[in-house]
């Protein structure tokens, strides 16, 4: 079979590759369409382990079914997440499941920027979920982003009435925006580009800013005196993470939900946190009650993702769907279809 091997984010190269072998537990997916993930594009992270097939935003039709799997059968349309837990250590009873150790291992082979992948048994357990009718490939592709924005949205308690600000409006931004919506929140958004700009507002953003004239006060003027209720930090970049512990209102919460570069370090103006009673908070990954809820949302339309969608690209353009998810300029979603007939 045919992959996109990653060497790096300028480096990836069409390779040939044995279609897995399954056991009686397994599955093998026909891939159909694999969104390119920020987190693909960290080169820092990334090209410590190259080369490598990245891509886990995977939908698919299966091809082959292990006899000892019951739950699902050959040509079911299905959505596989990569990461799942255990469910049984201190950290998942502890309704932490991201930091379980198993999570944190648990992958299916190879990635889903190929034609085909094999899905383990504890993935199938897990983290394998049918597609809804209605839901196509390409909207399942964002099951697994939409659940880690609904995850962070309930760590960080974003209801409804709150002023959410959303600092940086790329595919995560985009989410958060449309689902704090759906829950009745009054959006601000930013972003330093004018494509992404124009997306927010377009995702339900009432007011949008230009992160390189962004100030505090702007959010007051907007918001009747008021800082924001909640800041959801949808970007590793310092002055975004810097503007976000100014624009917080008193009692409120700031979600990271994006890692800055290894070593970066943020000061934080502590005493001025603390007598504002404001909480720092983080969130990674998703897991079985996060990607059902995302499912649901998709399945209903409360959360629509059609318009987040900018290029569909065959396996073999896998490089130019890099290059355009790297230089974040007027792209948003862009999908990778491995088994596209032209």
């Amino acid at each position: 079979m045919k992959v996109a091997m990653y060497y790096n984010n300028r480096d990836i190269r069409m390779e040939e590759m044995g279609t897995p072998e399954i056991n009686e537990n397994e599955i093998l997916l026909k891939v159909m369409a694999s969104g390119i993930c920020g987190s693909d594009v960290m080169e820092w992270y990334r090209i410590k382990k190259a080369p490598l097939v990245l891509g886990h935003e995977i939908t698919g039709k299966i091809a082959e079914v292990g006899k000892k799997v019951k739950t699902f059968r050959k040509n079911d349309r299905i959505f596989v997440t990569h990461h799942v837990p255990c469910e049984s250590c201190f950290y998942c009873s502890e309704g932490k499941e991201t930091v379980c150790d198993t999570l944190r291992s648990t992958s299916f082979d190879p990635g889903g920027f190929s034609e085909y992948v094999r899905i383990p048994r504890i993935n199938i357990e897990r983290g394998t979920f049918l597609l809804p009718e209605g839901v196509s490939y390409e909207e399942g592709t964002f099951i697994e982003p939409l659940g880690c924005v609904i995850r962070g949205q309930r760590i960080a308690d974003v209801r409804k009435n709150h002023t959410v600000l959303v600092l940086g409006s790329g595919i995560s931004g985009l989410l958060h925006i449309k689902l704090a919506k759906s829950k009745g929140s009054r959006v601000i958004a930013t972003d330093i580009h004018e494509f992404r700009l124009k997306k927010a507002k377009e995702s339900g953003a009432e007011h949008v800013i230009n992160a390189k004239e962004f100030m505090p006060e702007k959010v007051k003027v907007l918001n009747e005196g008021k800082l924001a209720d909640r800041v959801i930090v949808s970007t590793g970049a310092a002055p975004a993470i810097k503007q976000a512990l100014k624009a917080i209102e008193k009692g409120g919460t700031i979600l990271f939900f994006a890692p800055t570069d290894p070593g970066a370090e943020i000061p934080i103006p502590l005493a001025d946190l603390w007598s504002k009673c404001v909480t720092l908070t983080t969130s990674y990954a998703a897991v079985r009650q996060d990607l059902e809820e995302a499912i649901d949302l998709l399945k209903s339309k409360r959360v629509d993702v059609k318009d987040m969608i900018t290029h569909r690209l065959p396996l073999a353009e896998t490089q130019k769907g890099f290059e355009m998810v790297s230089e974040a300029k007027d792209s948003m979603k862009v999908i990778i279809e491995p088994n596209r007939s032209s």
